[in-house]
């Protein structure tokens, strides 16, 4: 399969000359008035388009259209809202193959798994046409006699996104498709590294939300640089922000948040881990451990950064392991016989170089050597080679996130050690066991087990789906977004009695007569 880069960004209105405006209230109103944020494409190195990013009267213009917006978008039904996010669901649908192609082409991620993001965004729209008739709040039986409780949920407000590069518009998705149904408006700040795709979404999104008349600032974007991100944090204007990325940003927003009592929803980092027991369907426990280490060049949150292998099947599984790495195609991720793409910028490669030097350092011993990749119709991206190390935990290589493939092998003995391996590290995102024990599998889900948001058994730790909620511990911020309940995190939460009787009882049965 062979793409057409220039006509797939024309078909999704991204400007090859000049500057794309990269600040938008909808379909009419696109600025930028800040500096011009050039994106490169880590598969070539070339430079795909211009953006302009917001200056500090451009966020202000979009604050007012987005506070403006939510006093009618409140009052719409939440099922005609659900309504209007069918749309966009459809509308995406009909992108989706060059949506998943830029996805790919500026993040640098396969285009299978471009594709697979795009289809998160459509599953993610179909779960919030559900929920917009599902909003429920309880009802209570109140201690007063003729007296009424209930509970009910209101829209927040301004719902501000901070997105990272490398789910460049699934994550926006997440959270704009379950806080529009909420009665919420959206203000988004993509990553500096995959602007485009954010340019792409406004557009599909602004067309169906003009022709159902949905006045603009609804849906916002806002292209810039870090600053962007403050002004969002610190503003009482926006009741909650949501952010994916690193932990210590985290903490920057967390903090800034915090200080004037606003919502926060943290998605930050991992250091995931697989278990593989003796008991292990070894095939499984490989294709497992192989997709969640090199998917995405290892730079999902999800991505597998420790393999806890039990002693007596230990060799046999790093045998296979070595075998599979081996085999693996790395390349241009718009060729669909490649596996591996690039890192997403030289940085990237570079905090890679670093992390192999520091793990050498520390006595980790690599089977699978790493290093930079620069052949035939590898020039001008970030290319690396997925690597594997022997490794003790107690490493402090193997206690941080490298955001690449380098995946550490660590033996283990008994359950319990292994257990106390998974989570001896800061981080608690996503974690996984390979085991046909029932035993094992139950301990591993109990509260003697993983310590982390997210517990698989008999799958690795990528590849979440909508309908649960998402999210980690620890430093990974303790946020859930997706399905089940998260869409609470987008609403106040109420508590409502109601007196209908003719005296006036007190709770506690207080008397207080005059």
């Amino acid at each position: 399969m062979t793409f057409d880069i220039l006509d797939i960004l024309k078909k999704l209105e991204v400007n090859t000359t000049g500057v794309n405006p990269g600040v938008s209230t909808g379909a009419d109103h696109w600025q930028g008035s800040g500096n011009v944020l050039d994106s490169f494409s880590p598969v070539d190195g070339k430079l795909i388009a211009k953006i302009g990013t917001a200056g500090k009267k451009d966020y202000e213009k979009v604050m007012l259209a987005a506070t403006e917006a939510f006093t009618t978008w409140r009052m719409m039904p939440a099922p005609k809202r659900g309504e209007i996010v069918r749309q966009v669901g459809d509308e995406l649908r009909k992108y989706k193959s060059e949506l998943g192609a830029l996805v790919s082409y500026e993040m640098g991620k396969s285009y299978q798994e471009g594709l697979g993001e795009v289809q998160e965004m459509i599953d993610i729209c179909d779960f919030a046409v559900g929920l917009s008739r599902q909003l429920y709040g309880l009802t209570l039986h109140s201690e007063r006699p003729l007296h009424r409780m209930y509970e009910q949920y209101h829209p927040l407000g301004v719902v501000g996104i901070i997105t990272a590069f490398n789910f460049p518009v699934a994550v926006w998705s997440w959270n704009t498709a379950l806080a529009w149904i909420c009665g919420d408006v959206c203000i988004w700040k993509p990553s500096e590294k995959t602007p485009l795709c954010s340019i792409a979404c406004q557009v599909i999104t602004a067309r169906v939300f003009a022709r159902n008349n949905v006045p603009e600032g609804v849906s916002c974007i806002i292209n810039g640089n870090y600053e962007v991100g403050e002004w969002m944090t610190t503003d009482h204007r926006v009741p909650l922000i949501s952010a994916t990325g690193s932990t210590r940003m985290g903490k920057i927003v967390g903090s800034a948040v915090a200080q004037r009592f606003g919502k926060s929803l943290l998605e930050l980092g991992g250091n995931n881990a697989i278990i593989v027991s003796e008991h292990a369907n070894m095939d499984l426990a490989i294709r497992g451990v192989l997709f969640g280490a090199v998917g995405t060049a290892g730079q999902r949150c999800t991505s597998t950064r420790r393999v806890i292998i039990h002693e007596k099947v230990y060799e046999a599984f790093k045998t296979s392991l070595v075998k599979a790495y081996g085999q693996l195609k790395i390349g241009n991720p718009l060729d669909t016989t490649n596996l591996v793409g690039p890192l997403i910028d030289k940085q990237a490669v570079e905090l890679y170089t670093k992390a192999i030097e520091k793990g050498k350092k520390e006595g980790a011993h690599f089977i699978v050597e790493g290093g930079v990749l620069d052949g035939k119709g590898l020039e001008g991206g970030c290319y690396v080679k997925p690597c594997i190390a022997e490794a003790k935990s107690e490493m402090e290589i193997v206690q941080q996130e490298t955001f690449a493939p380098i995946l550490y092998l660590i033996k283990y003995s008994t359950i319990e050690e292994a257990m106390a391996i998974q989570n001896g590290v800061p981080q608690g995102l996503s974690s996984a066991i390979f085991t046909n024990n029932l035993q094992e599998s139950e301990y591993f889900l109990s509260h003697q087990g993983s310590d982390c948001g997210i517990a698989n058994v008999n799958i690795g730790t990528s590849g979440a789906e909508i309908g649960g909620a998402f999210g980690g511990e620890k430093e990974t911020g303790g946020g859930r977004e997706s399905g089940s309940d998260a869409w609470k995190i987008y609403m106040r939460r109420q508590t409502n009695t109601i007196n209908w009787g003719s005296s006036l009882p007190l709770a506690q049965g207080i008397e207080f007569n005059l």
